[in-house]
């Protein structure tokens, strides 16, 4: 099964990804103002009707309040900020759960995520994860981030260094991304990642309409057996992040029986040597991350055809339909993208794009 074989009904891309035993849904859907609750309503009734549980929705928009403070009973990542503009929101993302055993993680009284496990590995999924101190500075409100998560993954039986991929969603990011990474290569030396896996990761510019200086999120995997198995891919094209300091992986593959989840990290116009290329070019930034993206696909067997779910990052949200112009006029397949307004690592970068992809074997 390729992740082109995607059910799309309704404003809705969806793609099944069956994996020992458990079904994991990818679900990206388009909706306005107008409709964003009719459109987490509908979710929710599909999600029903599969036997499904919503286990994470990253919401992208404007910044006006977002709907769905006190409804959804699922952890939502809701952004905003300086760099969403506009009247509409710009899209969301679901990631459901069926065939599991689901147990809740909770933050105080927030559901942060769920953990499972099935015969070959433990699996957890966590979301919204925010400093409790907003008095704090920036950089402490990170590494109280990290200490969160680690306490969060205790309480479902697994520690940090079972992190495969994280999201950080950062105000003000292009004020104090050197020192995320300070604090971020601080936790890893301390916890001792650098050893073993360096997670993938995003980490992008956007505000959460809850305030603080970061929000975050993480998917971790603790293989029981042989029947799992975690590797970091590397980029044809690109030097490792670890090569300037920013401490994530490429790629990182999860190969099960029957099938492999291949998770991007967010992906920019950055060269061999680790400088930016086509400064201040959105649509050649486009085309050359775009090219980055399709080598790590192809150097482990995949293609466009297998995204089951992608995020693309726009500095300036007016850009996003060059976008579509390069998947048009490279005949790329109805890709399940979601268009997020944020700032970029670096002040010249103006397009990043995250991406997962899944295969049957």
């Amino acid at each position: 099964m390729n992740a082109s074989q995607a059910q799309s009904t309704n404003g809705l891309q969806v793609v099944e990804f069956p994996h020992d035993g458990v079904k994991t849904y990818f679900i990206n859907a388009e909706a306005s103002q107008d409709d964003m609750q009719e459109c987490m309503s509908h979710v929710g009734t599909l999600a029903a009707d599969w036997g499904a549980t919503i286990t994470l929705q990253i919401l992208c928009g404007h910044d006006q309040p977002l709907p769905g403070a006190d409804g959804p009973d699922w952890p939502i990542i809701k952004l905003h900020g300086g760099r969403c503009t506009g009247n509409t929101f710009s899209g969301t993302q679901f990631f459901a759960h069926s065939g599991a055993g689901l147990h809740p993680v909770v933050d105080g009284s927030r559901k942060a995520g769920y953990w499972y496990e099935t015969k070959d590995a433990r699996f957890c999924l966590l979301g919204d994860i925010r400093s409790d101190d907003r008095s704090l500075t920036a950089e402490a409100q990170a590494y109280a981030v990290f200490e969160k998560m680690e306490k969060l993954l205790a309480s479902a039986g697994m520690d940090f260094t079972d992190t495969v991929r994280t999201w950080f969603y950062l105000r003000d990011l292009l004020q104090w991304y050197e020192g995320f990474n300070g604090v971020r290569n601080r936790f890893f030396r301390d916890r001792g990642i650098f050893n073993k896996l360096v997670p993938a990761s995003t980490g992008v510019g956007a505000g959460s309409p809850a305030g603080g200086a970061v929000v975050s999120a993480l998917f971790a995997i603790r293989p029981k057996n042989d029947g799992v198995r975690v590797l970091a891919v590397p980029s044809p094209l690109q030097c490792p992040a670890l090569d300037y300091a920013s401490a994530f992986s490429r790629a990182v593959e999860i190969q099960q029986s029957g099938s492999r989840l291949l998770i991007l990290s967010g992906t920019a116009s950055i060269a061999p040597d680790g400088r930016t290329v086509h400064a201040g070019d959105t649509e050649k930034q486009i085309q050359l991350t775009m090219k980055i993206v399709r080598e790590i696909l192809n150097s482990r067997g995949m293609d466009w055809n297998h995204a089951a779910r992608a995020i693309a990052y726009f500095k300036n949200i007016s850009d996003a339909h060059l976008l579509e112009k390069y998947a048009m006029e490279n005949k790329l397949p109805n890709l399940p993208v979601t268009i997020a307004p944020a700032d970029i690592c670096r002040e010249e970068l103006l397009f990043e794009i995250e991406l997962d992809a899944v295969r049957m074997d």
